[in-house]
């Protein structure tokens, strides 16, 4: 496997760039926006390591109807989306899209086998897609997993086979799996594992880790009492289960989050333990984790604001019913709060972990395309690459993009971070602006509905138009008691 290491003259003082890509989310023929943006942010940063931080896969992608899986454990194609089937009849009638038919009863038992060896082929060239430019410019490159990536129907450990039939991959095998190393104790499970960092003295002394962290999909269990956020008790209760809405649109993801395993929680601090003993002294090795669903102290760098505070964003979920904007008191400049942090429903300990383990000094996530910030919470960072796809929703062309760190070897806490955009990189505008349009002003529910009116520019535009309406009728209505004074005249 290749090994990382600073760059540098082997005097301590040597460098490491990583470009963070989140949630590509894409079908089997990737955006040529999206590649041009990665091709371009590999010019850009001359990279040492590529990090994909979940939903490379846009699981629920009409091209995978036939074995799209709403939850794990489901039968493939039992729970298409109806959105999933108004998009397969647009881009059918409208863009000559050749796409399968959804099915319109339970799959053979005879049929999933050749389902899903056409869903791996497809699982394939959308990595060869997003992939292609990586794979050219020889950086090597790791990936975890999100809550859409299984959604095509192929699960995060045959995906992790899939990546490593590309050159740079370094996800390692599962340690159950055969052939694997059942010891390595820098491997947890697939999408959760470290990849340490050589000082660049050629030593062999691990200067920094970098880890990935699958942080689940779904919930598949209800709150209780006993369950906490932010360490109190929560007495919010999750929806009814999903069996129940076999059919919906599930646009905003009707259940709640997952989080991280608890073998993965224990492991973060074990892993830490392995490489103070590969380097001998017995010290935690400074360390940045990468993962897709933010955990729920991402909302300690916000604060809550009145409701008509523009571009204030309202909670999801177990913070419903608050709105928020940036803390700039602990966020770096140029943060950016497009949209509410779509965490789980309880506090499984991650942030905890993190802290009693030693070393991490940050954590960063994808899933909400729209946010872009960094900030600064007891000892540690929280931050956000937005969405570096043009398949899915998320913010202007411009502002979709791949956040780059640099790292020196003396001391990788004190590391610089900021983000490559299309509009910098490309151009300001895509090749489908409407596309980009409706990803921007997505509207899925009452609290996505009021965030998007206070945003300034939205608002503006709808009082412009509501003025115009009434000017409108009040005109005609005008000029129809003009003419019926007239009439009555004559």
């Amino acid at each position: 496997m290749t090994t990382l290491r600073f760059r540098g003259d082997g005097h301590g003082d040597g460098t490491f760039r990583v470009l963070q890509m989140a949630d590509v989310q894409d079908g089997p023929d990737v955006d040529p926006d999206t590649v041009a943006l990665i091709e371009a942010a590999i010019r850009e940063a001359k990279p040492d390591l590529v990090v994909f931080t979940g939903d490379q896969i846009r699981g629920y992608d009409p091209a995978w109807m036939r074995t799209f899986l709403r939850r794990r454990g489901e039968r493939p194609g039992d729970h298409v989306r109806e959105v999933t089937r108004f998009e397969a009849w647009w881009r059918r009638t409208f863009d000559g899209a050749r796409l399968p038919d959804p099915p319109e009863s339970e799959v053979p038992d005879d049929a999933v086998d050749a389902l899903l060896d056409d869903a791996r082929a497809k699982v394939r060239r959308c990595f060869a897609g997003f992939l292609g430019p990586v794979v050219r410019a020889g950086v090597p490159f790791a990936a975890t997993y999100g809550n859409h990536d299984f959604q095509c129907g192929i699960l995060a450990g045959e995906q992790d086979g899939i990546y490593r039939e590309f050159p740079g991959c370094l996800n390692p095998r599962d340690p159950g799996e055969h052939g694997a190393d059942g010891d390595n104790p820098l491997v947890c499970e697939p999408g959760t594992f470290a990849l340490p960092v050589e000082a660049s003295d050629g030593s062999g002394r691990v200067a920094m880790s970098v880890v990935m962290v699958n942080s689940g999909d779904y919930a598949t269990e209800r709150l209780s009492p006993d369950d906490t956020v932010f360490g109190e008790p929560s007495s919010h209760l999750a929806p009814a289960e999903y069996a129940r809405d076999p059919r919906g649109l599930d646009l905003a993801d009707s259940d709640g989050y997952g989080t991280p395993t608890p073998q993965a929680l224990a492991w973060l601090g074990g892993v830490q333990h392995s490489l103070a003993e590969r380097n001998g002294d017995g010290r935690p090795v400074p360390a940045i984790a990468f993962q897709h669903i933010p955990p729920q102290e991402f909302y300690q760098c916000l604060k809550e604001v009145p409701p008509l505070t523009p571009n204030a964003v309202e909670g999801a979920r177990t913070f419903a019913g608050r709105c928020y904007v940036l803390d700039r008191s602990v966020c770096r400049p140029g943060s950016i709060l497009g949209e509410s942090i779509g965490c789980a429903d309880v506090n499984c300990g991650e942030v905890a972990a993190l802290r009693d383990a030693g070393g991490y000094f940050a954590l960063y996530c994808g899933h909400d395309h729209k946010n872009a910030f960094v900030g600064h919470v007891d000892g540690l960072d929280l931050g956000y690459a937005p969405t570096c796809g043009f398949a899915s929703y998320g913010p202007k062309s411009r502002l979709r993009g791949i956040r780059l760190f640099e790292f020196r070897e003396s001391d990788p806490s004190a590391y610089a971070t900021r983000m490559l955009t299309y509009g910098d990189l490309v151009e300001c505008y895509g090749h489908n602006e409407a596309r980009v349009f409706i990803g921007d002003h997505l509207v899925v529910d009452g609290p996505t509905l009021r965030d998007q009116l206070r945003r300034p520019g939205v608002f503006a535009t709808l009082a412009l138009l509501a003025g115009m309406a009434v000017s409108a009728v009040a005109s005609a209505v005008g000029s129809a008691v003009k003419a019926a004074t007239a009439r009555k005249r004559q």
